[in-house]
C-alpha cells in the first residue's frame, strides 16, 4: 500500500477540518466509524479536555467513535457536541439500551488573541469538520484546529510565528501503519531533530519578520528562559498554548496497551518542541487502534512518537503566515 504520509493511511481513520478563516480558528475531528479502542496521555500543566477519564483501563467504554480538536480555548469544547449530532445520525454510539451515544473525547488549544475572540468553533462548526471528513491525505497548515495555532510565545503573540496542524504516517511492517495528527500551538520553539536548530519560534524585535533563519532570528526561548530577562518575563508569559495529537494503528490492542502507546507517543513532542509539556501547555496525546492484526505495544508506541515528531514539523513547514504573524510556508 502507498503511504500519503498522513493519518489517513491508517484504515479505519478519517480526517475532517472546518474552520473560520477571517477569526483564524477552527476544528478537526478524527474519525473511527467502526469505532477505535484509545488511549490518552495529558503532559502539560494547562489541559482543557472533554470524555477523557472514560479512557482510563478500569472504566467502562472500550471504544470512541471520533476525537475532536478544536481551537477557541474551553469554548471550542461544544465543537464534540457537532460530532455527536452528526454520529447519531449515522446511528454510531455505544448502546446504552434507549439510545447509541456517540464517544467523543475532545482538547482544546488557545487561539483567541491571534484573530477575533468572539467567534469560536461551536457544535456546527464540530459538525460541519464531520461532513468534511475523508480518507484523503488530510490538509496541513492553516486549517481546521491549525487555524489559528502559533509557537514560540515566550516573549508574547506579537514575536511568536505561525504554525498549524500536520500529519505522517509510517508503515512498519506486516501491513500494519502508524499515523500521526498534530494541532501545534506550542509556548516553546520548534526544532529539527536532526541539526537541534530552530525551525520556528519566538523572534527577535532586531530582525525582520520575513528574514527567517537570519543570524539572531529566533531567541531561543530555552536559553532565554534562564536569563535575567527570561526570569522576569516568565511571570508575563501568555498561557495560550497547547500541543494536540492524535496517533492511530490499525492493530488490536487493549485499552490499556494504548494508554502506554499515548505515553510514548508524548516522546515525539520532547523531541521536535523545546521546552515541552510546561505549565504554559495543555499538552495531550490521544492513541487508537482501529483493529486488525496483532502488534508489539513497544514497537508501536517508537514509531508513533517519530510520527508525532514528523507531524509537528509539517504543522510548521506548512504554515502560511497570517495575523501578523510569519509562517515557513511564505518561502515555498
Amino acid at each position: 500500500m502507498k503511504l500519503k504520509n498522513s493519518i489517513t493511511d491508517v484504515p479505519g481513520i478519517e480526517v475532517g477540518h472546518a474552520q473560520n478563516d477571517e477569526a483564524l480558528t477552527g476544528c478537526t475531528v478524527v474519525l473511527c466509524r467502526k469505532g477505535a479502542v484509545a488511549g490518552v496521555d495529558v503532559r502539560g500543566g494547562a489541559p482543557g479536555t472533554r470524555e477523557t477519564d472514560l479512557l482510563d483501563p478500569i472504566n467502562l467504554v472500550e471504544k470512541i467513535h471520533a476525537v475532536m480538536l478544536a481551537g477557541g480555548s474551553a469554548y471550542g469544547l461544544d465543537a464534540a457536541s457537532g460530532a455527536m449530532r452528526y454520529l447519531e445520525e449515522q446511528r454510531i454510539g455505544f448502546f446504552t439500551g434507549a439510545a447509541r451515544v456517540p464517544i467523543v473525547p475532545s482538547a482544546i488549544l488557545y487561539d483567541l488573541s491571534v484573530g477575533r475572540a468572539d467567534i469560536r468553533p461551536d457544535a456546527d462548526m464540530g459538525y460541519q469538520a464531520c461532513v468534511n471528513a475523508s480518507r484523503r491525505a488530510m490538509v496541513e497548515g492553516n486549517a481546521g484546529a491549525g487555524t489559528g495555532a502559533s509557537v514560540g510565545k515566550i516573549l508574547g503573540q506579537k514575536q511568536a510565528m505561525k504554525s498549524g496542524i500536520g500529519s505522517a504516517s509510517i508503515s512498519i511492517g506486516r501491513g500494519l501503519v502508524v499515523g500521526a495528527t498534530a494541532a501545534v500551538n506550542a509556548f516553546g520553539d520548534v526544532i529539527d531533530p536532526a541539526s537541534g536548530m530552530i525551525l520556528a519560534g519566538a523572534r527577535s524585535a532586531r530582525v525582520g519578520p520575513m528574514n527567517i533563519g537570519a543570524p539572531g532570528y529566533f531567541v531561543d526561548t530555552i536559553r532565554l528562559m534562564k536569563s535575567m530577562v527570561g526570569q522576569t518575563v516568565m511571570n508575563f508569559a501568555t498561557r495560550a498554548n497547547t500541543l494536540l495529537g492524535v496517533v492511530a494503528v490499525n492493530a488490536s490492542l487493549t485499552k490499556t496497551e494504548m494508554k502506554k502507546v499515548a505515553q510514548m507517543a508524548q516522546d515525539g513532542i520532547a523531541r521536535a518542541i523545546r521546552p515541552a509539556h510546561t505549565m504554559l501547555d495543555g499538552d495531550i496525546v490521544f492513541a487508537l487502534a482501529t483493529g486488525g492484526g496483532k502488534a508489539d505495544v513497544s514497537t508501536t508506541g517508537a514509531f508513533a512518537a517519530e510520527a508525532l515528531t514528523l507531524s509537528i514539523l509539517r504543522a510548521v513547514y506548512m504554515a502560511s503566515p497570517v495575523g501578523g504573524l510569519p509562517g515557513l510556508h511564505m518561502k515555498k
